[in-house]
């Protein structure tokens, strides 16, 4: 599995990096977000859905408190965010991801807390600070 490395060094180089890595994405493709909190997730998020074809970025918003955002694109984007789950395993299988994959790409925050239940095959994006702008972006495919 070769791993990719990106580095961004502010909030638009972050988008646009989405907008990049969304030209390879379609329905049935799981991104496993990972990172501390303000590392950036829901930025990157807004660039994979631009760059699939949400007209209006300002509709992506942390679906920390709604478990999943819906964002209609050109390929259905279903934003997750597992980090308030009590039990994330489980109630991931309750979410219906696999009618997502159907139809959609999924993204999902705070994914480390799922590990075990993730779909195969999937993409895994780990973000790390690199200093109080810069960020680095780690990308593997997880067959």
């Amino acid at each position: 599995m070769d791993i990719e490395t990106f580095t961004t060094s502010n909030p638009a180089a972050t988008n646009e990096l989405g907008k990049h890595l969304a030209a390879r994405l379609r329905a049935g493709d799981c991104v496993a977000l990972t990172g501390d909190l303000g590392t950036g997730k829901t930025a990157l998020v807004r660039g994979i859905a631009s760059g699939l074809g949400l007209a209006d970025q300002r509709m992506v918003s942390s679906p920390t408190y709604v478990l999943v955002q819906e964002y209609p694109a050109a390929v259905t984007v279903y934003h997750l965010d597992l980090y308030r789950m009590t039990s994330p395993e489980a109630e991931l299988g309750e979410l219906a991801l696999e009618e997502m994959l159907a139809d959609g790409v999924v993204l999902i925050e705070w994914a480390e807390r799922a590990q075990a239940a993730l779909p195969r095959p999937r993409w895994e994006i780990g973000i790390a600070i690199t200093s109080a702008r810069g960020r680095r972006f780690t990308m593997r495919r997880v067959e």
